[in-house]
């Protein structure tokens, strides 16, 4: 049979399927006029009313046809973009065997998160919550030399994270869709190239998604390495805050971003030392406030303790540290975590500890007058600082005009332990910063040697000595993006897809399509002309009200809307209406493909 007369015959076979299958009254169409009241946020309500999901338990849920559609548009976008950036798709197993996490350690380490279980023999194994063990095991085995590499492997895959508190429906659940990637290098420097390569196909993913996004500098959290980048799709309810200049290309995670000092230098002192009476003053901005004094004047005490050990690992006393902000700046936990001394873990002093080395209860602690002697650490606007206020070691006490060198020895470490604050100086100097919500839906990890190292897995380099593999992780949130962008994109009728990942671009609302004849067969005219330019459209043959379908299909979220009508018809006019417009524009019936056409290209 000719080529030819194949390629027709397909084409009318996927004429005839999308006639069968996307016509609304064949489709699995179910849709709720309130969300249920555990609902929390705006994309877990509508995409319950527009029955894209159903809850199976806490954090779990069944992706219905129209949210399939959805998530397997984002799939083969991201499958593209990967493949053409030279990555090699496989699946690893959901199950994963406790072995290889025990290799790495993170067995123990991973916590509660990680589901556990047992098969018929006793044996371990868990959930996957990621991959790096996995695939290593496989590099381990199958990549044997340098000439092999580099390598990229990566899988569209369940992963199941053991969530304390499931919440906001995709966004944080606890069964959900993950596209994870594994480079594999020679060098550090090459393994750069690999994670510039990820970093750049991310850029074209979420472009391609239609999502408002920034790529942000990041921390590596639990999964380790040493360089990271978040991409958060831009949403007032997002759970991340994203510090960024507007005059320039600075963008940090909050937990990232650096805080330079607001204070360029210290000034010399003015004031005399004095022990001031504060009676029940115990907060910064209460004493601040009993002083005449703003709030930037006061200094916060916060106490932190690290259990030490031996050579042995046995207990070898504690270590207290006195970390010392400005009364109106909060501490960053992540940036403290990275501090010499501070990096194998902390937690807050005890009472008890408290009282043994500052002689006081938490509230009027200071670092003047220690009982006992503590580890200093003060923020880099602290350390410029003068004349300021701080906990006298007494009750009902504060210290005023305290200067550092005159009136206390100059702290052990200046460091950057603050989260920044709108209006900070930008690290690079080119304005202020400004903060904006976020929804993480990419990282992207340098992890270096770290699990190659664990879990011995080398390759022969060119001298023909072993060396370890330089490895970088790459994730992205396949099914928390829909609820990401529909926290971006909605109104008070519902969700407003971007065209790439609508569950359909265009929807044809025939009005009277059991009354008039003319009405069918434009309507069919239309749809077939659409689906044979590659649209991917469905035609409303459900013969309801009008109003009923195009609340259905604004609740749905779908781009582009045509509705043709017998009154219309008569004068020679349809209606098309995008989602965002404000009213339908009435166009010529001969018209209205090509427009159609035209607004698809323009998203």
């Amino acid at each position: 049979m000719p080529c030819a007369r194949i390629a027709g015959l397909l084409t009318s076979h996927h004429v005839l399927q999308s006639k069968i299958l996307m016509r609304a009254s064949q489709f699995h169409l179910f849709t709720l006029k309130e969300a249920p009241s555990d609902a929390e946020v705006v994309s877990q309500k509508l995409m319950l009313r527009a029955g894209m999901i159903r809850k199976t338990a806490a954090g779990i849920y069944s992706y219905m046809p129209m949210g399939l559609r959805a998530i397997r548009k984002v799939e083969t976008i991201i499958r593209e973009e990967m493949n053409r950036a030279g990555a090699m798709e496989l699946i690893m197993p959901l199950v994963q065997p406790a072995e290889l996490w025990q290799e790495t350690g993170r067995w123990d380490k991973m916590g509660a998160e990680m589901l556990r279980l047992k098969d018929r023999h006793e044996r371990d194994f868990a959930l996957q919550p990621t991959s790096e063990e996995v695939v290593t095991d496989i590099a381990r085995q199958e990549l044997k030399s340098y000439r092999q590499l580099p390598k990229n492997f990566y899988q569209i895959q369940t992963k199941f994270r053991d969530e304390r508190r499931p919440r906001f429906g995709v966004m944080r659940g606890r069964e959900f869709t993950m596209k994870d990637a594994y480079s594999f290098d020679r060098s550090e420097e090459a393994a750069g190239r690999s994670y510039d390569i990820m970093f750049a196909a991310y850029k074209r993913i979420f472009d391609r998604l239609g999502l408002e996004y920034r790529a942000v500098a990041a921390d590596t959290g639990a999964i380790g390495g040493d360089r990271s980048h978040e991409f958060q799709v831009i949403a007032d309810t997002g759970e991340d805050a994203i510090v960024y200049c507007p005059d320039s290309d600075y963008a940090a995670n909050i937990e990232l971003a650096e805080a330079v000092s607001v204070l360029a230098r210290r000034a010399a002192p003015e004031k005399a030392l004095e022990k001031t009476s504060t009676p029940g003053k115990a907060t910064c901005k209460d004493v601040a406030e009993f002083l005449g004094a703003p709030l930037t004047a006061s200094l916060k005490s916060l106490v932190l303790a690290t259990d030490d050990v031996d050579d042995k690992g046995n207990p070898a006393g504690v270590t207290v540290w006195l970390l010392l902000l400005r009364g109106d700046h909060a501490l960053n936990e992540v940036k403290a975590s990275k501090l010499e001394g501070l990096k194998a873990g902390f937690r807050f002093a005890t009472e008890a500890e408290i009282l043994e080395h500052f002689g006081c209860k938490p509230g009027y602690l200071g670092p003047i007058g220690l009982k006992k002697p503590v580890k200093v650490i003060a923020d880099r606007t602290v350390a410029h600082m003068a004349d300021f206020i701080c906990g006298a070691n007494d009750e009902d006490y504060h210290f005023t005009g305290v200067n550092w060198g005159r009136d206390l020895p100059e702290p052990d470490l200046v460091a950057d332990i603050r989260d920044v604050v709108e209006g900070d100086p930008s690290p690079d100097g080119r304005g202020v910063l400004a903060i904006q919500r976020g929804i993480e839906v990419g990282h992207v990890f340098y992890l270096g040697n770290k699990y190659s190292k664990a879990m011995n897995a080398t390759f022969l380099d060119e001298d023909g000595k072993p060396k370890h593999f330089e490895m970088g992780c790459y994730g992205i949130g396949v099914t928390r993006i829909l609820g990401a962008a529909i926290e971006q994109n909605h109104d008070a009728r519902g969700i407003i897809w971007p065209r790439a990942i609508a569950p359909f671009e265009v929807v044809i609302c025939p009005v009277g399509w059991g009354k008039s004849e003319a009405v069918r067969d434009e309507a069919q005219k239309l749809y077939d002309a659409l689906i044979a330019a590659g649209v991917d459209a469905i035609l409303d043959d459900r013969d309801e009200r009008p109003g009923v379908m195009f609340a259905d299909w604004e609740l749905i979220g779908v781009p582009h809307r045509v509705t043709i009508g017998d009154r219309g018809l008569k004068e020679g006019l349809v209606e098309y209406q995008g989602r965002r417009d404000a009213e339908a524009a009435k166009l010529p019936v001969g018209e209205v493909f090509g427009h159609v056409l035209d607004s698809l290209k323009l998203g």
